[in-house]
């Protein structure tokens, strides 16, 4: 079923939150399912958060049709960073991923490129967005093979106005799928995350109507920004 919260939201029922500061940005959001880690060579975006963590994300697998591949890392329950480059063996691209992949073919340098929330059930979010007359597109299935040769599904959900990328699609995992935080490599934590942009106040109320607790603070242009620690010390990295 639907989260308790993400239902009371979208049914009008939940009190608009207020605007939050980076300094008071400390929560991660209850919905946060993952956030993703762009860059353009997967060998090279590993390096990058293991020299910064001192924790080695491992290979995930790939993304048949969207020529892409990642690595994952795990921030414990139900959260967990996936590190997304382009896949140089795949030849053959649907049309609808070519945007995500021209842009992480163009990374001089990682960044956040977008994130994804679990709302429980995305059937029962489909049908309340419909009725607000929220646009979107979805669920659609998804699935990748692992290295183990175990196969992971999933329905995923996205807005049709994502905010530059500042809202998240929503991700729905098959209840025979192990989540990618049970046992990705360990040791990290997501201290910190946030959104930003020149209006919080607007884009808070985006947010609370979609349902999600995430802190929204101040910016000069729309951003993720996340922190993240690691038995080596911690960094922070925005979109």
């Amino acid at each position: 079923m639907i989260s308790r919260r993400l239902f009371l939201v979208l049914t009008g029922s939940a009190i608009l939150a207020p605007r939050f500061s980076w300094a008071a940005a400390n929560e991660v959001p209850a919905v946060l399912d993952h956030v993703i880690l762009g860059c353009s060579d997967l060998d090279h975006g590993v390096a990058f958060v293991e020299e910064r963590t001192g924790v080695r994300a491992a290979f995930g697998g790939v993304h048949p049709g969207r020529g892409t591949r990642n690595a994952l890392l795990s921030f414990g329950q139900r959260h967990y960073l996936e590190i997304m480059a382009p896949d140089p063996k795949q030849d053959k691209v649907e049309p609808y991923p070519v945007p995500q992949l021209n842009l992480l073919t163009q990374l001089a340098t990682p960044r956040l490129i977008g994130w994804g929330a679990h709302p429980g059930d995305i059937e029962a979010l489909a049908k309340i967005l419909r009725e607000k007359g929220i646009a979107f597109h979805g669920p659609w299935p998804g699935s990748r093979a692992r290295p183990d040769g175990r196969v992971l599904s999933w329905k995923t959900l996205s807005l049709d106005d994502d905010r530059h990328g500042l809202l998240p699609f929503f991700i729905e995992w098959a209840a025979d799928s192990i989540h990618p935080s049970a046992d990705a490599p360990a040791g990290c934590q997501l201290e910190r995350f946030a959104v930003a942009g020149p209006d919080p106040g607007e884009l808070s109320r985006v947010f609370q109507n979609l349902g999600i607790d995430v802190a929204v603070v101040r910016g000069e242009k729309p951003q993720l920004l996340a922190r993240i620690a690691g038995p080596k010390g911690k960094f922070e990295v925005s979109s």
